[in-house]
């Protein structure tokens, strides 16, 4: 887990690539037949492929069933069909409990390549969420554990209650790519270096994730939308719902990653996962130290001092296993090369 980062001379994390040759869109909707259920794997095969550069319009489920959500109040004709038909024909499962769409095979991507993932779209598919009670303090939970949350998708708020309106920024807790082969069949839940379950709620409409590539056609998944989530994401969950989004996915044979990156319009982001949060703070830090030096051709004591004045450093999450870090480069600070 405690890799570093290859050297980055040539890694500008910006929206702008290299020239792509003509680009599709591909329509690919959550079905028995095109989702891995709560895991990622070099072996399993593609739902779809598509050229770099082409995107995909993309149905994600919610990490739940319909007896469960039915119990916990949803009225049986809100409960989405693709959920019941997966639920019912999917047995082929775990060890996580996530229902990712895909997988997606990019031609042209390749081990040792980046696979940058820019979000176009995000839409909420239906008119609630749940939140459910576990995680990081779960002698706070108690039964029945799961809250229904109902969303206002014209206004984008949450119904939290008690007067309480959450602002909806929606988000996929999962994207990510195939682990390296010899890591077999590995669990949605914890993030590492192929991606997967980050729950960074700053990857929002707008963002790009760039990840790295460990087996041909990188193999994306995506899943587990979120529809807002805090920081740390204490409980286990967010307002956990089903999504829909606009993914351009493109091959990146100019950048080297150990670990994924991402960038919003205002700030880079460097990531860390590991068991130990103390581990994971010190991967996430080197790697924004990394790029800083890289970026700004610094020596990495500079770019170290850099990282402890302006940038912030963030719990992804706490509760998946191995627990997320996340450091904040302001671009505004950083400027240009």
């Amino acid at each position: 887990m405690g890799m570093t980062s290859k050297p980055l001379a040539a890694l500008l994390l910006a929206l702008v690539a290299q020239p792509l040759a003509a680009q599709h869109l591909h329509r690919l909707p959550a079905t028995p037949a095109t989702v891995a259920y709560g895991y990622y794997w070099a072996g399993k095969a593609p739902a779809i492929r598509i050229a770099s550069g082409d995107t995909i319009d993309v149905e994600t489920l919610l990490t739940n069933v319909p007896s469960r959500l039915e119990a916990a109040g949803i009225p049986p004709g809100e409960i989405e069909q693709s959920l019941r038909d997966v639920v019912a024909q999917v047995t082929d499962r775990g060890p996580g409990g996530h229902i990712l769409t895909g997988p997606v095979y990019v031609e042209g991507a390749d081990s040792g390549d980046v696979l940058e993932v820019r979000i176009l779209s995000i839409d909420i598919a239906i008119p609630y969420g749940y939140n459910g009670c576990s995680g990081f303090l779960r002698a706070n939970c108690e039964q029945p554990s799961t809250k229904i949350i109902r969303l206002d998708r014209a206004r984008m708020v949450g119904a939290f209650g008690n007067g309480i309106e959450i602002p909806l920024r929606p988000f996929f807790g999962s994207m990510g790519v195939s682990p390296p082969r010899d890591s077999g069949r590995v669990s949605s839940n914890p993030p590492s270096i192929h991606a997967g379950n980050l729950d960074n709620k700053e990857l929002v409409a707008g963002t790009t994730l760039f990840i790295p590539v460990h087996v041909p056609g990188a193999l994306f998944l995506v899943g587990d939308g979120h529809a807002a989530q805090g920081d740390g994401e204490v409980n286990q969950t967010a307002i956990e719902t089903s999504l829909r989004g606009r993914l351009q996915l493109i091959v990146r044979k100019d950048m080297k990653l150990a670990w994924p990156r991402g960038e919003t319009a205002t700030h880079f982001i460097a990531m860390g996962m590991d068991k130990d949060l103390t581990k994971a703070t010190q991967i996430a830090i080197q790697e924004a130290v990394n790029f800083i030096a890289e970026y700004k051709a610094w020596p990495k004591m500079e770019a170290y001092r850099l990282v402890s004045i302006a940038c912030d450093v963030r719990i992804t999450q706490l509760v998946d296993g191995n627990v997320g870090v996340h450091v904040v480069i302001p671009k505004a600070i950083i400027g240009k090369r």
